[in-house]
């Protein structure tokens, strides 16, 4: 059998039935399997390995996390997450993507049906950009297709003006997508109480970052908030960008803040890190660090370049470390990255080139 094959472990027969039909009819999707739960689903990988699979995560005899971890400890598989958008939901979907799944579709309790004939393309993507993921490496939310590709243009224009000459205040702005949750978790928990604030843009949906960011303060010795308007930034304090919010790097007098807006997507994105990238090329220049790490298509490649060119810093996680090598690649591309370094490298550079 070619093209992709698929997994669908979903308690609900709707889903099961309508998430098939809409895989089957994509080119080089197969759905192999739709099972109602995880034992099932063991059962049926001993016969056949699929190369996707779709999890539920709240499903009876054995929950979506627990299988989760034990597939990716016994045979890494790209794992897309499809869930009910509640707190309950965005807490243990975050808990998915720290245990290894590359990508998240949001599912409403009702209209289910409808929303999943919606969201056709988006689930297409999204399988098949796990497909090609390098999961073992870990043991975006991918673009919506019918959207426009806008730049950051579109949110925070072009400047001339040069941002302020070296002071003690410095600032790290970071932009992954897919694979970036774990990649996250291994730069933060990494870096000592003492650190240059960090602000963070990750693709992820509405409603699911406060959680993930909750999640990285437990494990973490630096504070790890979601970003609320007019936050300042601090030293040993990470702000994550909130999912459906821009997050832009301000200044005021020799502090740094970050406003919260709406805007359209930037890239198919928002938060966009492009947007990020810029604002903090304009906002901070040489006070700055740029760090680009794993995640499909190009949101940060252009911002990369206009931090390199205002005088700061850029690091890109490298190839053989990322789980999808597209965002540094086209940064390294268009010439804005200083270096590239391997994901357990990161911290340092976060610590040597601000001068911690």
């Amino acid at each position: 059998m070619s093209g992709i094959k698929v997994m669908i472990v979903d308690d609900s027969a709707v889903v099961r039935q309508v998430l098939s039909g809409l895989l089957n009819a994509a080119a080089g999707i197969t759905v192999t399997h739709a099972v109602a739960n995880p034992l099932l689903a063991i059962e049926r990988m001993k016969v056949q390995w699929p190369d996707v699979i779709v999890l539920d995560v709240e499903m009876p005899k054995m929950d979506g996390i627990t299988f989760l971890r034990k597939i990716m400890a016994e045979h890494p598989t790209p794992v897309v997450i499809c869930s009910t958008l509640t707190e309950k939901g965005a807490q243990t979907s975050v808990e998915a993507l720290s245990a290894g799944a590359v990508a998240i579709i949001t599912k409403p309790r009702l209209d289910l049906k409808q929303f999943l004939h919606d969201s056709a393309d988006e689930l297409v993507s999204a399988v098949r950009a796990a497909a090609g993921a390098h999961v073992g490496k870990l043991v975006n939310r991918p673009p919506p297709v019918p959207a426009p590709k806008l730049n950051a243009d579109a949110v925070l224009p072009p400047s001339d003006h040069k941002p302020m000459t070296a002071t003690t205040e410095r600032v790290v702005a970071i932009g992954t997508s897919t694979g970036g949750t774990q990649a996250l978790e291994e730069v933060l928990t990494s870096l000592p109480r003492v650190s240059p604030g960090i602000v963070v843009v990750q693709h992820m949906p509405e409603k699911f970052t406060a959680a993930f960011a909750a999640r990285l303060d437990s494990v973490c010795e630096v504070r790890v908030k979601e970003a609320a308007n007019n936050d300042r930034v601090l030293q040993g304090q990470v702000l994550i960008a909130p999912g459906g919010k821009h997050m832009l790097l301000r200044r005021t007098g020799a502090q740094y803040f970050v406003e919260v807006v709406d805007g359209p997507l930037v890239n198919r994105h928002r938060p966009s890190v492009d947007v990020l990238f810029r604002s903090a090329a304009r906002a901070a220049g040489a006070n700055a660090l740029g760090v680009i790490m794993t995640g499909m298509g190009d949101d940060g490649a252009a911002g990369m370049l206009e931090m390199f060119k205002a005088g700061a810093r850029t690091v890109a996680q490298d190839e053989a470390s990322c789980v999808v090598y597209g965002m540094p690649k086209e940064a390294v591309k268009r010439g804005g990255v200083e270096k590239s370094v391997p994901l357990n490298a990161i911290y340092r550079e976060i610590l040597q080139q601000l001068g911690y």
